[in-house]
């Protein structure tokens, strides 16, 4: 991917209303993030050299507008003994499998492995979330019916 290609990829994001978009293909990763008044506010261009150079190049293209990121509170060292269990997809979250139907797991719940504990839609596809754990659910990380994105915690869980 060229410098001209990234620019006009920058321009399009810029112009769509999206918040963030992140491209990878095989030998590129590209994150752009935008404010809501459609400025680029950051853009984040790696590029990886073939593995038998073992060496990666980056190149973060000069911001257009100032970048606040606002950075999450360190992990507390109570939630350290508990496994997060991670969204392996992009979709809807949905703790029900229909709306007339009790939720898979609550706060408190024991599952075990293999347990389904939500479902999220992606592409008109609902896909079951098992557990890959036993123990106790202790948090619930997203709201029902939200957005997830691709690796975003969902449950904490005390595997005790």
């Amino acid at each position: 991917m060229d410098l001209k290609e990234i620019q006009n990829l920058i321009k399009f994001v810029a112009n769509s209303g999206v918040a963030e978009v992140k491209l990878e293909m095989d030998d590129v990763k590209i994150t752009i993030r935008t404010t809501l008044e459609g400025n680029v506010t950051e853009t984040t261009y790696v590029q990886q050299l073939p593995p038998s150079q073992g060496v990666m190049q980056q190149a973060v293209v000069p911001q257009v507008a100032p970048v606040v990121v606002p950075t999450e509170a360190p992990a507390k060292s109570e939630d350290s003994k508990y496994i997060t269990i991670k969204s392996p997809i992009i979709g809807t979250f949905y703790r029900k499998p229909s709306p007339d139907k009790p939720v898979f797991a609550e706060v408190g719940s024991t599952i075990n492995k293999g347990d389904v504990l939500c479902v999220i839609e992606a592409m008109k596809l609902f896909n079951e979330i098992e557990s890959e754990v036993s123990g106790k659910i202790v948090k619930i990380l997203v709201d029902d019916m939200s957005p997830v994105e691709f690796d975003q915690p969902l449950f904490l869980v005390d595997p005790s």
